[in-house]
């Protein structure tokens, strides 16, 4: 490892002719004094001039923050001297981001305009520093607090899977994987504040191992987010990140529950956060247990629960000279798996019992929080280091972290806790990060990351082989503005080596010696190099008018199960062999976009081409007469191989707030994305499990105070979700079947309840999901491929009929 990283370090020193480029904009600092003066300053509203009390000021970079006080005023006492992006927010009001000299001594007057749009977020990432959003070229979304707070979801995913270009292949409540623009699993890097989350990505039965309640916001990129990160990043990035430092001198924390009646889901959650003199901390807790869901066609859907136990939180120290913090994360899910088998006369959910005879799920069975065979338990737990050092006129981070991933799946009825598959994957990942004065003009970073892991097969069953992988990168990024113009790039250059151990099997199916059995896995080492880079730009045309475009090469290496694959790959009815040749991915995208916003109106029209090079997708063996070559099991045999893809298509984003009903909102959206597969007969020109065209309109109501009463921050919404039909699939080989179209409606209303004081002493949140019970199945659900019911003659399981939702949220003080 340390040799590595040596190595990574020359090549820093002797690539930084590489592109000085960044999408961000980079903090300047200056000299850090021992006792740096207090930053102050306050906060108004920009016609009234009334103090805007509560208000939020942040500085991303340096994560300290806090609140205007009853008169709008607020301090810092701990930052660096330099130039840092600050944010200031208030709900109801545009964002103000402005680049801030610390040292300046000078009280900061920041007036915010209120407004219906954030036009000047904060994001963090896909780019080296902090940027506003606006002035990034690549299509950026973000998910805040407030509409995380107002979903009402199953599972950290489905909470943000209403952004236009974003979806969600689902297997039942507990289980979602992101998709950005038609592409998931090992092509989105999805973050963990900030770090790469490690499980068996590769796989279907599981979802992403982030507690829900630990997310205070989500930032998405919707394109290639190789340049920071390396592999894994063709279709973009989707970063969850936790609450704010809290200010000096307060200790908080937060009480919340919520309760689902589909799935009878109970979930709890308890936070403390605190920040004495620069030492701050935050602790959370929090649990769910789901029972099975039910839908107006399947009644109850049999094994469909689930029950999380999770942790997470950081201590550490925020001062002049930066800040470091120790971070955890424990995530722990048992679920489980639905098979959707049903008896032909009733068209009942069967089982099989502990004797191994099938039977009719009766009572319990469907009202019970408890979990059948197959059952699948999840263990994440990742334990972080973050730095961020202020050196003169440089600044430095470093980050490291230890994951250790563990995935047992029990699918013995006659041994309910036999380990039929368990996987150990342990991953140590470390981004250093440079951060250079500014040169006439030019914000530079440099820096190298990557990771060292291991894989272990621990269960009775073998689908793919344990190997150990060590990848690392250098890159380079930069950004210069030119008046009205915002100019960013940058070049990274990657190696990957992978080591995937030979197996070989008794006729027991138990490892033996190499020699003495049936080979399960050759052995094999493969080593994966490429470039990739990214050069964009903004221009404001006008206060109103933006316009923006971006190109960029990203690659993504075969995963293991592509390389090695040798069994039947759960919830398909293929065996898969993999290709240990396959060469990487490498994808050319071209982005666009333009976006108006006035006092009033807000549009945004994003489009993109994806090429994708060495595509990689199982492909059917025939056998010799030209029909299904059969595995001894009966499944149809694909091995892995490689083609030419393209996918292209948008989004477009229409909000209407029309003077003089500013309280009110009408916010539209349409994305779509066509994807294709060169040089492929009848029936696999389409790329399969593509996101069908999708139409959403919402009908909001925002009140900030009403009138004298205690109610606070009043909303109430209705939201139409049109799914068109998709007919674009991949049919050969009953891959894939055509979807219909559905129509869901949602509703929600909440308010904040405050004392006389206006102290908010909760918030409260109702919600309606598919609120006329509509029996319908999405596109992405791997549901839609279960078991037949002979008595209906319905295929498949369908999704979640209506829910309603209540969230408590109860804030506490004790400092």
């Amino acid at each position: 490892m340390s040799r590595f990283l040596l190595s990574a370090g020359l090549l820093l020193m002797t690539g930084s002719t590489l592109a000085q480029t960044s999408p961000g904009t980079p903090a300047r600092p200056a000299r850090t004094a021992p006792n740096a003066a207090p930053v102050t300053g306050r906060v108004t509203d920009a016609a009234t001039g009334e103090a805007l009390a509560g208000a939020t000021i942040v500085f991303p970079d340096l994560r300290q923050a806090s609140t205007a006080d009853a008169d709008g005023n607020f301090r810092f006492l701990n930052l660096p001297n330099g130039r840092f992006l600050m944010q200031v927010r208030f709900l109801g009001y545009t964002t103000v981001v402005r680049t801030v000299d610390t040292g300046a001594g000078q009280p900061l007057e920041v007036a915010l305009a209120p407004a219906a749009t954030e036009i000047g977020q904060v994001v963090v990432t896909g780019v080296s520093a902090s940027t506003e959003m606006r002035r990034s070229p690549i299509p950026t979304s973000v998910v805040d607090q407030t509409r995380l707070r107002q979903a009402a979801a199953t599972n950290a995913v489905d909470a943000i899977a209403h952004t236009p270009g974003l979806n969600q292949i689902t297997t039942g409540a507990a289980i979602s994987k992101p998709i950005i623009r038609g592409l998931g699993a090992n092509r989105v890097i999805t973050l963990n504040n900030g770090a790469k989350q490690e499980g068996q990505q590769w796989g279907d039965e599981h979802g992403i191992e982030i507690d829900e309640y630990s997310i205070d916001r989500a930032e998405i990129i919707k394109g290639p987010g190789s340049l920071l990160y390396g592999s894994d990043g063709l279709a973009g990035v989707i970063n969850f990140l936790p609450a704010e430092p809290v200010e000096d001198g307060r200790i908080i924390g937060s009480v919340a529950a919520n309760y689902q009646t589909n799935n009878y889901q109970q979930g709890y959650s308890v936070m403390n956060a605190g920040n004495l003199n620069g030492f701050n901390w935050l602790v959370r807790g929090s649990g769910k247990a789901a029972a099975d869901y039910r839908n107006r066609y399947d009644g109850r859907v049999y094994n469909s629960g689930f029950r999380e136990l999770n942790g997470s939180g950081y201590v550490g120290l925020n001062k002049n000279w930066g800040y470091t913090h120790l971070t955890f994360n424990s995530f722990n899910q048992e679920l489980g798996l639905i098979e959707g088998e049903r008896d032909s006369l009733s068209g009942g959910f069967v089982r099989t019992n502990s004797l191994g005879n099938e039977e009719l799920v009766r009572g319990r069975g469907f009202s019970g929080y408890g979990l059948d065979v197959p059952r699948q338990q999840i263990n994440h737990l990742r334990l972080g280091l973050d730095n961020n050092f202020v050196l003169g006129q440089h600044r430095l981070t470093l980050n490291v972290g230890w994951q250790q991933n563990l995935r047992r799946e029990f699918g013995n009825p006659l041994d309910s806790d036999e380990n039929s598959l368990f996987f150990q994957l342990r991953t140590v990942d470390y981004a250093l990060r440079w951060f250079l004065p500014e040169l006439n003009g030019w914000h530079t970073t440099a820096g190298v990351s990557g990771m060292q892991q291991q894989n272990q097969n621990k269960g009775v069953e073998f689908l793919i082989p344990a190997y150990r992988l060590l990848d690392g990168g250098v890159f380079a990024v930069t950004k210069k503005s030119f008046g009205k113009l915002d100019l960013s790039g940058g070049l990274r250059y990657d190696i990957r080596r992978i080591k995937a151990d030979a197996l070989f099997l008794d006729a027991d199916d138990q490892p033996v010696p190499a020699g003495f059995g049936e080979e399960k896995f050759a052995g094999f080492r493969s080593t994966f190099r490429s470039v990739s880079g990214s050069i964009g730009g903004t221009y404001n045309i006008s206060e109103k008018w933006l316009v923006k475009a971006n190109m960029a090469r990203g690659f993504r290496a075969p995963n293991i199960a592509e390389l090695g694959s040798n069994g039947v790959h759960e919830g398909t009815t293929r065996y898969e062999l993999g290709e240990p040749g396959l060469t990487p991915e490498t994808s050319f995208q071209l982005d666009g976009g333009v976006a108006f916003t006035s006092e009033h109106v807000g549009l945004t029209v994003d489009v993109f081409r994806n090429r994708i090079s060495n595509y990689i997708f199982p492909r059917r063996i025939a056998a010799a007469d030209g029909s299904d070559s059969l595995s001894t099991d009966g499944d149809r045999v694909f091995r892995y191989g490689q083609g030419d893809a393209r996918l292209a298509g948008g989004e477009i984003s229409l909000d209407l707030h029309p003077h003089p009903l500013d309280w009110l909102h009408f916010e539209n959206s349409f994305s779509m994305v066509r994807a294709i597969e060169f040089d492929q007969p009848e029936g696999q020109q389409y790329l399969p499990f593509i996101p069908a065209d999708r139409l959403q309109s919402e009908l909001r109501v925002n009140f900030r105070k009403v009138g004298r009463s205690r109610l606070h921050n009043l909303y109430a919404r209705a939201t139409l979700e049109h799914n068109f039909a998709q007919s674009r699939i991949f049919s050969a080989f009953d891959t894939e079947t055509s979807t219909p179209a559905y129509t869901l409606v949602n509703a929600g209303v909440g308010t904040d309840i405050v004392s006389r004081s206006e102290k908010t002493l909760f918030s409260l949140y109702l919600a309606a999901n598919n609120l006329f019970d509509v029996g319908y199945q999405n596109h992405l659900s791997r549901l839609k491929y279960t078991a037949v019911n002979y008595a209906t003659g319905r295929v498949g399981v369908f999704n979640m009929g209506r829910s309603l939702s209540v969230k408590l949220v109860v804030p506490l003080s004790f400092r």
